[in-house]
């Protein structure tokens, strides 16, 4: 007896519903072998056969094996029927185009994209009590139904009662599709065993249930755990409660509990999954420790790696498809790796087009004209890569019938190279095998009628939400993740449950449906009541494991978090001893961090622009880092619009406005505004930029303009008249040559030629750079690109808030003569290896790209 008590509980619940089986067996004749035992999950089955060989004391029976079931294993034992056309299915890839049906025949058409998934999820927690009545019964039982559906709502669809209009609709639809369908189930009704018993769980199948009634004295049931709810709170020698600080700390601790109780020889281990997406983070975590794990609970179809793959595809093909859309999923299909897509996607990020459709029809030209040549490596393979991209994605723009879209997916998915990935992964065969994409488009053709794309990725998005995948099992596992009401009938050694905080262990789990609670009630389908008792259940079955480590957060995402509610009746009412921090710390060294001083002198630069050169006047480290090792951010294609968008927008305005007024005059200020406006139109689709999303800037546009106009008037009013801008330049300096792009050359009265650079900062900023001892050499810069022995120099402040204002910079020649001294002394250095530490300071280290590189924020004071 002493060893008996040493057992699993587990152990002794199956030792009790066995001897109790074998009486039953014996009380009415039955034969063990024509005996079907349907057991609360299908895990069990193995668990009940292993129970049965080491339990059973009639000898006879222990050479024959009753049926240990559940009612889906049981039903697909015995063969499968057609279903009738409008038959619910529960599966959403026919179900959800079943209910649009329906609406559509009850006159709802106009609701019937947004209501069908509703609907089609209401039928579905119905089915599961409809299957559970007799088929001759289902037409009586519906009528009675159908009265507790009525009330509290009206059938006139006028007024405010419209909206209660349609959910009584919805009801009622649903109630007379799952009762007028015929279920896989039925033909378990007909099945008449020696003896059927139902092995309850936390709770009753109403299937099972009602499959026992029906079969009279030769149906039984009985709890699987009966004292289950009487047991006594915490095992306090093998309980240990952890708090953390928050869910990373948490899952840290629970893989470490996780691999001590393996180290101490417990196995397996059950890893509770009561938040999943903790869970999946632990699940990573032991994966790397090379743990093999067996899990149980699966997860949304729509989550895996294949399904995002398929959804990645769909997206692209659309009109409207966005350059991150495309992107993402060219660079996913392997008929489109090489040189070409990485070239597109340096095209595209450099001149940040957000539309595919502009890419697709200019494709490189702009980005010829723009000087990016020597960046697109092979001009004729990516013009031919972007043929064959939106070649493909023709072929799925059109509308179409639904099996017509499915067999055009399917060539898609072999043009672009992924068919055969998918082909050989357990989840990509799952979504091939939701979506018909093999041989199943004929299952469609009764849906007939040609639906756009947005709507196929509607049904493809629900059919992937609906299904779940569950990954395929080692034939070995040191660790099972399951649900916490999975615990049951399990002889786990140990038991690691992560997750008990209010959010995600609620003492009453949320109802979901649309159901009313009094529709739930008179339906018959679980009340809120009894979801809070399963769980309450199941809680007091985990707190009978031998050891079980019980896990919550003190805080998630910046918030207070406090314990389950059955967590804290639970230390008030058990002495729970700290529990000890299962992770093992590691203490490293400590490696100061200094400035970084690297040499140049294996970089040499042959080219030099200004914005280069201030880059090494700011701080050497950054010239280094982006100039010479040439390294850059990668440029998001979904990015709101900034002040330097707004600035290429100006400049280009500004160019095309000043080239327009130099072939055609005019001196009327009216007719100079419509010319300036047409200017702004054009850099505007030139730059791809919808005038909705440039609104927050063209809203200042008239103030702009006009305030430009009057600049210009009395600029012109002193002799001085526009020559040419967005001009390229280039000036030799022995083996170095300085480049850059001049906003704007004017001539002043006497010929003299004028540097103008547009500004659109603060004005109190601009005032700065042109003061005497300000470090700012851009005009500079620029008047050295240019070989006129007298130069004028200037900045023009254009702003939406303050009028337009000239800045001069007095003795630009001497500046530009100092500054050229400057650059070869400079580049002399540095070819010859001298430092380039990491000496910004102020804004030059706010906005750096480099900032990373340098790690600034870790240095270690000398």
């Amino acid at each position: 007896m002493v060893e008996i008590a040493k057992k699993h509980h587990a152990w002794l619940a199956w030792r009790e519903a066995i001897a109790r089986i074998q009486l039953e067996v014996a009380r009415i004749g039955a034969h063990p072998s024509r005996t079907v035992v349907l057991v609360p999950y299908a895990q069990l089955m193995t668990e009940a056969k292993a129970a049965w060989k080491e339990h059973a004391t009639n000898q006879a029976a222990a050479h024959f094996l009753p049926r240990f079931e559940t009612t889906q294993n049981w039903t697909l034992s015995l063969g499968s029927d057609s279903p009738a056309p409008h038959d619910l299915r529960l599966d959403a890839a026919i179900d959800v185009l079943t209910a649009a049906k329906l609406l559509a025949g009850a006159g709802l058409t106009e609701y019937s994209k947004l209501m069908a998934p509703r609907l089609m999820e209401a039928a579905w927690e119905l089915a599961k009590v409809v299957a559970a009545v007799p088929p001759d019964g289902r037409t009586a039982w519906a009528l009675q139904a159908a009265k507790a559906l009525s009330a509290g709502f009206d059938s006139s669809f006028d007024g405010d009662s419209e909206v209660l209009a349609i959910e009584g609709a919805i009801g009622r639809i649903a109630l007379a599709w799952a009762a007028n369908s015929g279920y896989v189930t039925d033909r378990l009704f007909t099945q008449t065993p020696d003896l059927l018993v139902v092995l309850e769980g936390f709770l009753v199948e109403p299937l099972a249930n009602a499959l026992k009634t029906g079969l009279g004295e030769r149906g039984i049931g009985f709890a699987f755990e009966p004292d289950c709810a009487d047991v006594a709170l915490g095992n306090a020698a093998g309980l240990a409660v952890h708090q953390l600080a928050d869910p990373e700390e948490e899952a840290q601790m629970a893989a470490a509990c996780v691999l001590n109780h393996l180290n101490e020889g417990r196995t397996p281990v059950g890893l509770v999954a009561v938040d999943r997406l903790l869970t999946r983070r632990i699940r990573a975590m032991l994966g790397e420790q090379g743990v093999s794990v067996r899990d149980e609970t699966g997860w949304k179809l729509s989550t895996t790696r294949a399904a995002a793959t398929v959804m990645a595809l769909l997206r692209a093909c659309l009109r409207g498809a966005s350059s991150d859309q495309v992107l993402d999923w060219l660079k996913s299909a392997p008929a489109f790796a090489g040189n070409a897509l990485l070239a597109i996607e340096v095209a595209l990020r450099q001149t940040a087009l957000r539309n595919w459709h502009q890419f697709g029809t200019r494709q490189t030209d702009r980005f010829d004209a723009g000087g990016s040549k020597a960046q697109l490596a092979d001009h004729v393979a990516l013009a031919e890569l972007v043929k064959q991209v939106d070649s493909l994605r023709a072929k799925l723009a059109a509308e179409r019938s639904l099996s017509q879209w499915t067999r055009d997916l399917h060539e898609a998915l072999r043009s672009a190279g992924h068919w055969a990935l998918l082909s050989q992964d357990n989840a990509g065969q799952a979504v091939l095998k939701a979506l018909r994409l093999g041989d199943g488009a004929q299952e469609f053709e009764a849906f007939s009628g040609a639906i756009s794309a947005d709507d196929f990725i509607d049904w493809v998005t629900h059919t992937l939400e609906a299904a779940s995948f569950n990954p395929s099992h080692p034939d070995v596992h040191q660790v099972v993740i399951l649900p916490l009401s999975q615990l049951l009938g399990r002889e786990l050694p140990a038991v690691v449950l992560p997750g008990c905080d209010e959010q995600n262990l609620t003492l009453a789990p949320q109802v979901t449906g649309s159901w009313t609670r009094k529709q739930r009630e008179t339906l018959g389908l679980a009340s809120p009541e009894e979801l809070a008792n399963v769980t309450r259940k199941a809680w007091r079955y985990a707190l009978k494991s031998p050891q079980l480590d019980l896990l919550y957060r003190a805080s998630e995402g910046g918030e207070s978090a406090m314990p389950s509610p059955l967590l804290q009746l639970l230390l008030l009412q058990t002495s729970v001893l700290p529990a000890t921090d299962a992770r093992i710390r590691r203490d490293l060294g400590f490696k100061p961090l200094s400035m970084p001083r690297p040499n140049g002198m294996d970089l040499p630069l042959a080219r030099l622009s200004s914005s280069a050169y201030e880059d090494m006047r700011r701080c050497p480290y950054r010239f280094f880092a982006l100039r010479q090792l040439k390294l850059a951010e990668t440029q998001e294609l979904e990015t709101d619009l900034s002040k330097r968008d707004f600035g290429n927008w100006m400049h280009g305005t500004l160019k095309r406005f000043q080239d327009a007024l130099l072939s055609q005059p005019l001196a009327d200020f009216v007719h100079r505004q419509t010319l300036m406006d047409v200017a702004a139109d054009q850099s505007l689709l030139e730059l791809a930029f919808s005038k909705a999303e440039f609104l927050p800037f063209t809203a200042g546009w008239p103030r702009l303009r006009d305030g430009y106009l009057r600049w210009l008037a009395s600029h012109e009013a002193k002799g001085t008249h526009y020559s040419q801008g967005e001009v390229w330049h280039e000036l030799a300096l022995g083996e170095l040559t300085l480049i850059g792009k001049i906003d704007r050359i004017d001539r002043l009265p006497d010929g003299t030629a004028m540097v103008i650079d547009y500004k659109t900062e603060s004005a109190t900023m601009t005032a700065k750079r042109v003061k005497g001892d300000a470090e700012d050499t851009q005009l500079a810069f620029y008047g050295a690109l240019l070989s006129d022995d007298t130069l004028a120099g200037a900045y023009v402040n254009v702003g939406e808030k303050e009028i337009t204002k000239t800045y001069d910079q007095p003795d630009i020649v001497s500046r530009r003569d100092q500054l050229i001294e400057g650059i070869l002394s400079d580049m002399s250095r540095l070819n010859q290896g001298a430092a380039l530490p990491a000496m910004g300071e102020g804004s030059a280290c706010d906005f750096c790209a480099a900032r990373g590189l340098c790690r600034k924020d870790f240095w270690t004071p000398a």
